[in-house]
């Protein structure tokens, strides 16, 4: 079995995560497991795609993909020589409001894992030769990617929701501003973002708090304070009730719609997430996949989702169906909300959800890789380290007064921001 899937039955529970501050100020929330041999980190920094320069989008994306090749005095083959040597996983992500990564080692190599992480973040080389080749695989996917009426779509959606606003951008960027990212610019992001004022960590694994406290002043500790983030302005979806064509000639239309949804760290998250599985979250109980799918054979998959940024939230929806039958599906979708909204869900709708949600939310844990990746967003989103204690008895607690509420706020009179790729004859 591989150490990084070994299930947590074997490991100290995650509602036992416990604060280690370290020199700088940094801070973990570990949860310390000494049956497997291994460690996992998971790290985040305030910032992500949200802070591309003008003009520069994709490049938070850039950065991420540039900062495990080569560091220090290793190149970018020396660097991954040395990981792979010890079996090292190290990689980096980035997405709207963050520029984050993750760590796994066994316990043995963890000193080396370590410096090997220090030395990406602190002296990422961004050699010329490693920015012209990432910005070629990456020009070469978003080529890729202009007739695929998923990404089209997608990518339509957000630019109309959010107009104006930085999440509105493509987080991948386009060929245009690929093409014009500098190594100027990936320093100065790096600089931006890449600070020990601005991370969270989580550490799950054989590591005592001691050790782990060494390894984040060696690590995070050794980082600057991060540079000023700009603003993100608080926005929604914009265009409620606006439908847009993206013209491509295929027999099936690629739908994306979407409303107003609420941030996780209101109040109104856990209501509105139950509301959300039972219209579309679930994936053969929902009734967006009753009505859609199995009554109708209007689209193979159909579903929604609660899409919560740091400055805006909404529920977001997707399905795909034939040319002709677009205006069938999204009636559909429109009546199924509307119920919703008049009459609510059933008192056995609901229980089934919350039970389902209830037992599946273990499912998230069955790995310290997972763990420490649940902890660290739960950290940035700033719920608490008891969240997980408390999270299925939130569930559990919600009422029909609680969804009635939640679908006033989400899905208000019914309308929607509709984005089809294809070519609808009824839309």
């Amino acid at each position: 079995m591989n150490l990084a899937e070994t299930p947590t039955r074997t490991a100290t529970s995650p509602t036992q995560a416990k604060s280690v501050a370290a020199v700088g100020g940094v801070e973990a929330w570990h949860v310390e497991s000494p049956v497997v041999p291994m460690v996992a980190l998971a790290f985040t920094f305030e910032g992500g795609a949200a802070q591309d320069p003008e003009g520069k989008a994709g490049c938070a994306q850039m950065l991420a993909r540039l900062l495990d090749e080569g560091a220090g005095d290793l190149t970018s083959d020396a660097f991954q020589e040395r990981l792979a040597a010890r079996a090292i996983e190290l990689s980096f992500h980035a997405g709207p409001d963050a520029v984050g990564g993750s760590l796994k080692t066994l316990v043995k190599h963890t000193d080396e894992a370590i410096d090997l992480l220090a030395l990406a973040l602190t002296k990422p080389r961004l050699d010329q030769d490693a920015i012209e080749r990432v910005r070629a695989q990456t020009i070469a996917g978003l080529r890729y990617q202009q007739n695929d009426p998923g990404v089209l779509a997608s990518r339509r959606f957000f630019k109309e929701a959010f107009a104006g606003h930085p999440y509105g951008r493509p987080s991948s960027g386009t060929i245009e501003s690929i093409s014009a990212i500098t190594r100027d610019d990936l320093l100065a992001l790096h600089a931006q973002v890449i600070g020990r004022g601005a991370v969270k960590v989580a550490a799950v694994g054989a590591i005592d708090a001691a050790a782990l406290a060494d390894a984040l002043s060696r690590s995070f500790g050794a980082l600057p304070e991060a540079g000023t983030l700009r603003a993100v302005p608080r926005t929604t979806v914009q265009d409620l009730g606006r439908r847009v064509v993206v013209d491509l000639d295929v027999p099936q239309s690629v739908i994306r719609f979407g409303m107003a949804g609420v941030p996780w760290r209101d109040p109104d998250f856990i209501p509105a997430y139950v509301l959300n599985h039972i219209l579309g979250g679930g994936a053969f109980t929902s009734r967006l996949f009753q009505e859609v799918r199995e009554k109708r054979g209007l689209a193979y998959s159909v579903g929604t989702s609660l899409v919560s940024h740091r400055s805006a939230a909404m529920t977001w929806g997707y399905t795909a169906t034939k040319n002709e039958r677009v205006g069938e599906a999204l009636a559909v979708i429109g009546d199924e909300i509307g119920r919703l909204i008049t009459e609510g869900p059933s008192d056995e709708e609901l229980q089934k959800a919350k039970d389902y949600l209830t037992g599946s939310y273990a499912l998230g844990f069955d790995t310290s890789t997972k763990i420490a990746h649940q902890i660290v967003q739960i950290a940035f989103e700033g719920l608490g380290m008891d969240y997980i204690a408390r999270r299925n008895d939130m569930v559990a607690s919600v009422t029909q007064a609680d969804i009635r509420r939640a679908a006033g706020r989400t899905f208000a009179d019914g309308r929607m921001l509709v984005v089809a790729a294809g070519r609808p004859t009824d839309f």
